[in-house]
């Protein structure tokens, strides 16, 4: 009799990729923002990737949490996580029904409003993931150098 669900112990069900995680929870103040990025430089660091343009990525991302996002005694989650040559950045915040976009009207002289188009321009995609309400996590992602995807022992 065969197992419906497969031989997980088969030789095409083994990772061959390493994937690497962090994952955080923050005060949605600038504090909280500021932490975010120091905290991703040191992971991304000890991980061997390249701080830009993740770095800045998550700045924006995180920055957009501590502003748009935040709600009184409700922390915003960084995630960062590295799977077969992809870095994904994740920021989870409490308001769901506040999705980010970006504003093609901000005069350029304008000191704020313009974070999601570096987003845009720098990251490969990006893009907004419901819930479970009431959250909203804005994500983006970047190719990141193949040696850190690597099986490791």
């Amino acid at each position: 009799m065969s197992d419906v669900n497969g031989d997980l112990s088969a030789p095409e069900n083994e990772l061959t990729h390493t994937i690497r995680n962090f994952t955080v929870l923050l005060s949605p103040t600038p504090r909280g923002a500021r932490l975010a990025r120091l905290l991703a430089r040191e992971q991304l660091r000890s991980w061997g990737l390249p701080l830009d343009p993740a770095e800045l990525i998550v700045a924006e991302l995180a920055v957009n949490a501590a502003t748009h996002g935040r709600v009184a005694g409700r922390d915003f989650r960084l995630t960062l996580y590295v799977v077969a040559g992809t870095l994904r950045i994740e920021v989870t915040d409490t308001r769901g029904d506040r999705l980010p976009a970006i504003d093609h009207t901000a005069p350029p002289d304008t000191e704020s409003g313009r974070g999601l188009l570096l987003v845009d321009a720098l990251a490969k995609r990006w893009g907004t993931a419901p819930g479970p309400y009431p959250r909203k996590t804005v994500w983006a992602e970047l190719k990141v150098r193949s040696l850190m995807c690597t099986h490791e022992t």
